[in-house]
Order: structure tokens, then C-alpha cells, then sequence
């Protein structure tokens, strides 16, 4: 005779069991399609630059590369270098360059308008993003990434430069084209810069764009985030990265005349009023 109690537990056996199924089958999706990539042919496309538009695609992965090396784990970087930040920031124009060749390359007119795109985007965001970096520098008297760390001893950047940790993060968006910044590889246009690549070089193309993502939340973390034992760096890192990842689907498209507008109007009048109260800070302390 069946238990009472059997016919309770079964359902919770059995949604447990899918959704470990469900958890398993998402977690290994990018697995997956990375091992599809690898082996799918890659398309052939009529008077394509192949030069130009490889490049570009590797392009993009040294950007994030670039823009990784100055950012330090503990008390160690693999570029010390006095001017980290207009490093970090250099690393952003290869990328811009990189998505446009893609576009070029390709010799299609949806991937042109993508590339193009991106390089209209970086012209919205960046003059905010550049205040936020200077911003974080003028705080610790120093453009050393490491100098910047010490200078958050005391106090985390973000606690008194709240305006320029919002913005740092919008940007890290835009600079990776991700979430409402997506408009260079958007649907309306067919997938935009990427939409004549496939095999690896669609796979080195995705990879360069997450290690954009990545290496920008981890930046975040020596700017606005004290830095700290490279443990703490990573754990802070994987938070700002999760924070951006989950907010991919969470807000809407941006158009890039009306984030210009919204730049010009709201952002760099707020990011001057916030490098004023930082450069007075820095003279009465």
C-alpha cells in the first residue's frame, strides 16, 4: 500500500530533478556552442577584406587584453605603469577601431552599419567615462592604478564618488556593446558587425566582446572598490560582472542621439559638480 505522504514527496523529487536538468543544460550552453563554433566552416562571403576584417576581430580580443594588463590582483599587475588609467582608456579606442573593421571587412551593409554604430556609441559615452576615470585619479593625485588603491585605504572612491561609479558602469556597457549598448550587433539589423562571421572567427568575436565585459567590471574594482588580496579582487570583480550581466535583459535599448543628449545634458554637468567636490576634498585635506 502507497504511502501518503509518497504521493507529496514525488512532485518535489521530481521538479528537483528538473531543475537540476534545466541548471545543467544553461550552464553548459556556452560550452557548447563554443565546441560548435569551433568546428563550423566558416561562411565565405563575396570581395571580402579578410586581412582587414581578421584583424579587427583580433583586434578586439588584444583590446580587452590591453585593457586587463593594467589592472592590478593584490599587489601585482602585469603592466605597472605610471599612466594605468589613460592605459585602460587607450585599450577602449583599439576596440572601437577593432568593431569597425569587422564591419569594413566584411563587405556587407548591415555589418557596416554595425561598425559604424559602435563608433558613434563610443563618441556618446565617451566624454562621461572620461570624467569618471579622471575623477577616480584626481581623488588619489595620481593616474598609477596602484596609487589609486592606497588612496581607498580609508575609504572606498565609491562611498564619495557615487556619480562616477554609475557612469564608469554605463560606459563599461557601452564599451562592450552589451545589454541597452547592444545596437552595433542589434536584431534590427540583422546581428550588425557580426553578422557575416561564423565558426571561430564568430567565436573570437563573442570572446573579445565578454573579455571587454569582464575586464571593465574588474577595473571597477582598483578604481571605485579599494582593490584589496587578489581573492577579494576576484570576488568583487565576479560581483560587478554579475551585476552587468543580469542587467543585460533588464533595460531598454538606447538610442544613441537621445544617450548623446541625455551625456551632454545630465551626465557631464553631474560628473563636473562631482570632480569639484573630489578636487576640493583633495585641497582641504
Amino acid at each position: 500500500m502507497t504511502e501518503w505522504w509518497a504521493g507529496l514527496l514525488l512532485p518535489v523529487i521530481l521538479g528537483a530533478f528538473a531543475l537540476g536538468a534545466a541548471t545543467l543544460d544553461a550552464g553548459t550552453y556556452p560550452l557548447r556552442a563554443a565546441a560548435g563554433l569551433l568546428v563550423q566552416q566558416r561562411r565565405k562571403m563575396l570581395a571580402t577584406d579578410t586581412l582587414l576584417l581578421r584583424g579587427g576581430i583580433w583586434a578586439l580580443v588584444l583590446a580587452a587584453v590591453l585593457a586587463a594588463a593594467v589592472i592590478p590582483l593584490g599587489d601585482r599587475a602585469v603592466l605597472d605603469s605610471s599612466v594605468g588609467v589613460v592605459w585602460f582608456n587607450m585599450a577602449e579606442v583599439v576596440a572601437w577601431a577593432a568593431v569597425w573593421m569587422v564591419g569594413w571587412g566584411a563587405n556587407s551593409a548591415f555589418s557596416l552599419v554595425g561598425g559604424y554604430r559602435f563608433v558613434a556609441q563610443g563618441l556618446a559615452y565617451e566624454l562621461p567615462h572620461m570624467f569618471a576615470l579622471i575623477t577616480a585619479a584626481l581623488g588619489a593625485e595620481s593616474l598609477r592604478v596602484a596609487d589609486i588603491v592606497q588612496a581607498q585605504s580609508g575609504l572606498w572612491f565609491v562611498v564619495w564618488m557615487p556619480a562616477a561609479f554609475v557612469v564608469y558602469l554605463l560606459s563599461v556597457l557601452g564599451m562592450a556593446f552589451w545589454g541597452p549598448f547592444d545596437q552595433p550587433v542589434g536584431r534590427d539589423i540583422a546581428g550588425g558587425a557580426r553578422l557575416e562571421l561564423s565558426g571561430v572567427d564568430r567565436l573570437l568575436f563573442e570572446a573579445g566582446r565578454w573579455m571587454l565585459l569582464t575586464a571593465g567590471a574588474a577595473f571597477a574594482v582598483p578604481l571605485f572598490l579599494g582593490g584589496g588580496h587578489w581573492v577579494w579582487v576576484i570576488v568583487k570583480a565576479a560581483a560587478v560582472l554579475g551585476a552587468l550581466v543580469w542587467l543585460k535583459k533588464r533595460l531598454p535599448a538606447i538610442r544613441m542621439d537621445r544617450y548623446v543628449e541625455f551625456a551632454w545634458i545630465v551626465l557631464i554637468p553631474v560628473m563636473l559638480v562631482q570632480a569639484l567636490v573630489v578636487a576640493i576634498v583633495v585641497l582641504v585635506r
